[in-house]
C-alpha cells in the first residue's frame, strides 16, 4: 500500500499500474472517497471495491467546502494512523491523503464549483445550503484526479448518492457509481464517524432512529394504500414520543432517487420511496434512512 499526498504523483502511479494490468473481468480502478475516521461501514465499501476492482484507491480528505458556518469542520474526528492500518488490512493499493492546499491551492475553497439543482434543496440541503455544492465539487475533483471505473458510496447518506449519480449522469462522467447498503451496529444504530461524539445516554436514545424506520417498514407492509403524510407523521411522532433528547431537523418521505414529494401510494403501485431522517442528540447530528421499493 502506498500513501500519496500529491495529485501528480497519484496520477503517475495509477497510469503506471494500469499499464501493467492484464485483461480480466474486474474494473481496472475502484475509488472509495471518505473523510477518514474509518469504521466498518467504510470497510464494507473497501471490500466491495476490492472485490470489483483490480486497483483500489481510498481517498481521505476532510473537505472544508461541504461545511457551513458553525458546523463541525474543526471538530470532525480524525485518526490518520488508525485509518492507514484499516486501509492496509482491507487491501487498499493507494491511499490519497492530500492537504487542503493540494486540493484547493491558495485557499480553503475553490473558485470553480459544481452544483446540482433541485434534489439538493430538500432533506440535508434545506438546512445545509452550502453542503452539496461542496460535496459535488470535491467528488468531481476526485473523479477527475483518479479517473476510476467505479466509485463506491454508502447509502447511509442516500441523498448524497442520488446527487452524485445525477452529477455523473448529467456531465457524462465515465464512471459507475456503486451504492452500498447501510451498515449498522448490532442494536441497529447506523455506523457513523460522528457516533463517537454521543454520550452514553445520547447513544441509547439515538436507537430511536432505526426503530422508527423499522416501524415504518412494518406499517407500509400493513397498509397497501396510504397517505404519505400519515407515514411521515407516524415516524416523527414515534421519535418524539420515545426520545427526550431528540431534536428533529427533518423527517421526510419522498420518491427515490428523484426526491420528489408524493401525496399517496395506491395498492399495487410501483414506486420507490425513501423515509429519511436528520436528528440531533446534543451537539451531534445523525442521519438515517430506509428505502422502500413498493409494488416490485
Amino acid at each position: 500500500m502506498e500513501v500519496i499526498q500529491s495529485i501528480a504523483l497519484l496520477r503517475s502511479k495509477l497510469e503506471e499500474k494500469r499499464a501493467n494490468l492484464g485483461t480480466g473481468l474486474k474494473a481496472p480502478v475502484g475509488l472509495v472517497p471518505t473523510m477518514g475516521y474509518l469504521h466498518e461501514g467504510h470497510v464494507s465499501l473497501l471490500n466491495a471495491a476490492r472485490e470489483a476492482s483490480e486497483i483500489v484507491v481510498l481517498s481521505i480528505f476532510v473537505n472544508p467546502l461541504q461545511f457551513g458556518p458553525n458546523e463541525d469542520l474543526d471538530r470532525y474526528p480524525r485518526d490518520t494512523e488508525r485509518d492507514l492500518k484499516v486501509a492496509e488490512a482491507a487491501g487498499v493499493d493507494f491511499v490519497f491523503l492530500p492537504q487542503v492546499e493540494e486540493m484547493y491551492p491558495g485557499s480553503r475553497s475553490s473558485r470553480t464549483k459544481v452544483s446540482v439543482s433541485e434534489i439538493t434543496s430538500v432533506l440535508c440541503g434545506a438546512s445545509r445550503p452550502v453542503h452539496f455544492d461542496g460535496v459535488t465539487t470535491v467528488v468531481a475533483k476526485l473523479l477527475n484526479i483518479v479517473q476510476p471505473d467505479k466509485a463506491f458510496f454508502g447509502l447511509k447518506d442516500a441523498q448524497q448518492v442520488a446527487v452524485i449519480s445525477q452529477m455523473v449522469n448529467d456531465l457524462n462522467m465515465p464512471v459507475d457509481i456503486v451504492a452500498c447498503p447501510i451498515l449498522r451496529e448490532e442494536d441497529g444504530l447506523a455506523l457513523s464517524s460522528r457516533n463517537v461524539f454521543l454520550s452514553p445516554e445520547e447513544r441509547e436514545q439515538a436507537l430511536v432512529l432505526s426503530r422508527s424506520l423499522n416501524l415504518a417498514k412494518t406499517w407500509v407492509m400493513e397498509h397497501p394504500s396510504f397517505a404519505v403524510e400519515d407515514l411521515r407523521k407516524m415516524i416523527q411522532d414515534f421519535i418524539t414520543a420515545h426520545s427526550s433528547l431528540a431534536e428533529i431537523d427533518y423527517v421526510e418521505v419522498l420518491t427515490y432517487p428523484q426526491l420528489d414529494k408524493i401525496d399517496t401510494v395506491s395498492s399495487g403501485e410501483t414506486v420507490t420511496l425513501i423515509a429519511a431522517l436528520a436528528v440531533k442528540f446534543g451537539s451531534t447530528r445523525l442521519i438515517d434512512n430506509l428505502i422502500l421499493s413498493l409494488g416490485k
